[in-house]
């Protein structure tokens, strides 16, 4: 039998690769992990959800405050903006969770390996001035921005997602390139600081892949918080002079061009896989059309001993997608039985109210055959009602002969922790009825996730 350095070696320490790295060591396996930023966490602890999350927090606080949320509720305040101490405690959640990591690795005996990751064949990866080998690799090496092509981003001026979240004052108009999940999380932010937003979106409605009833409701929702779409619109082009960006653009389907100006410009236009400079040629890898790396259902690639999890292979570049993906692959490394169903994975949006969808969209699902569909707004439940967070609704979709639950959506302030009791529930085959029959505690958010199943089954209450 071989000799090898270690017995699993982790490419990458974001949501799916610290989490394999010490699911393996925790198996009793040799475990080292390859990381090259000064901080473990990948995109998503250092620059992507969490930090995103803390200035969502933090603004919606600020925004609660200006816009008289706050003073119809009997508490008079006026809010004066610290922008570095809001900046400071997103860095301290960054340093705080980032340190756990690496605090998880020191005891569970996981090697850090700094440095970039590159193969030298199916067994051995350079990692800076050494070498190691493995007998089983793992690449969790995440995504990065995708650029725009023609645009480039200063960091000052034009700013991707990274730059969106260390601006040093509020911009008096950001436009956001870009209607998906990061746009509207980042520009909601700065609306509620002070900025004037336009969203410019390729398509004819924001937050592409999600159900269409939702696309038009979160549409309406944040237009009456003051974000401006322009949609069905494409951007030619962005150009720079001092500390001002005049973006062109145009109907997508043609037409006449105009020029915005703004003092800021966010291009979120999605992810892409990180698959550059790792040599995969060397361990007889290659990329598929979308630059992402095919493996089977374990998660192993074409090549044996080499597997691959997260945001460089086929799925939705989620953050608990590549955790659930990177237990399993560890356990299928460690004789075990790791699945993750990735029918029941579910996508939230961090604004406010939050969005949150899993399972079909009522669109896909009437693709496959007759379904049954429940709404209940959140107008009708009596916690939100009480809470003054009217917006929004729960839409529930059944297939029509067997009830079972094919897709929950939902729009309300904790959508977020709403949709894991639907994913649970399609995770275990339940059906509207029984969703409808659970009892849920009064007076909860997640009764509307309750009456929408009842919707379906033509009994709900409150409407």
């Amino acid at each position: 039998m071989a000799d090898f350095d270690y017995d699993v070696l982790v490419i990458g320490s974001g949501p799916g690769g610290y989490v394999a790295a010490i699911r393996a060591a925790q198996l009793g396996l040799r475990t080292a992990c390859v990381e090259s930023r000064e901080t473990l966490g990948g995109t998503c602890l250092n620059v992507g959800c969490i930090p995103s999350k803390a200035m969502l927090h933090a603004s919606e606080y600020f925004d609660a405050a200006a816009n008289g949320t706050m003073a119809k509720m009997g508490i008079k305040v006026t809010p004066e903006l610290d922008l570095p101490a809001m900046h400071a405690q997103r860095i301290d959640a960054v340093t705080q969770l980032t340190g756990g990591i690496a605090y998880l690795f020191k005891k569970n005996k996981v090697t850090w390996l700094k440095g970039r990751g590159a193969f030298v064949d199916a067994h051995t990866v350079q990692v800076g001035e050494q070498t190691v080998t493995a007998k089983d690799i793992v690449i969790a090496t995440g995504s990065s921005v995708t650029p725009l092509p023609g645009v480039t981003v200063d960091q000052t001026v034009v700013v991707d997602s990274t730059g969106a979240l260390e601006l040093a004052k509020v911009p008096e108009h950001l436009v956001v390139i870009g209607g998906g999940v990061i746009g509207l999380e980042l520009g909601s932010v700065w609306r509620r600081l002070g900025a004037k937003v336009t969203c410019i979106e390729y398509l004819d409605q924001i937050l592409p892949g999600f159900d269409g009833d939702i696309r038009k409701e979160a549409n309406k929702v944040f237009k009456k918080q003051g974000i401006e779409f322009k949609l069905s619109t494409k951007v030619t082009g962005v150009s720079v002079s001092g500390d001002t960006a005049s973006i062109t653009v145009e109907p997508a389907a043609g037409g006449d061009a105009e020029t915005i100006t703004a003092d800021c410009v966010l291009v979120s236009i999605g992810r892409r896989p990180n698959t550059d400079g790792l040599a995969l040629d060397k361990a007889g890898l290659s990329v598929n059309a979308r630059g992402q790396i095919d493996t089977d259902h374990r998660f192993q690639t074409t090549v044996p001993g080499i597997w691959a999890i997260g945001d460089v292979i086929p799925g939705p570049m989620l953050a608990h997608k590549a955790e659930d993906e990177g237990i399993a692959v560890a356990e299928n490394i460690g004789g075990l039985t790791g699945i993750v169903n990735h029918a029941v994975i579910p996508s939230v949006v961090y604004t406010w109210p939050e969005i949150a969808g899993v399972g079909l969209t009522e669109e896909a699902a009437k693709e496959k055959g007759e379904i049954k569909v429940g709404k209940f707004p959140m107008a009708g439940n009596s916690r939100a009602k009480t809470n003054h967070e009217p917006d929004g609704f729960v839409k529930i979709i059944a297939d029509a002969k067997s009830d079972r639950v094919l897709g929950v959506w939902a729009i309300a302030v904790p959508a977020g922790t709403m949709i894991a009791e639907a994913a649970l529930g399609m995770e275990m085959g339940a059906t509207s009825e029984d969703i409808a029959y659970t009892c849920h505690a009064h007076p909860t958010h997640s009764e509307a996730i309750k009456e929408a199943a009842m919707a379906v089954r033509g009994k709900a209450i409150h409407i």
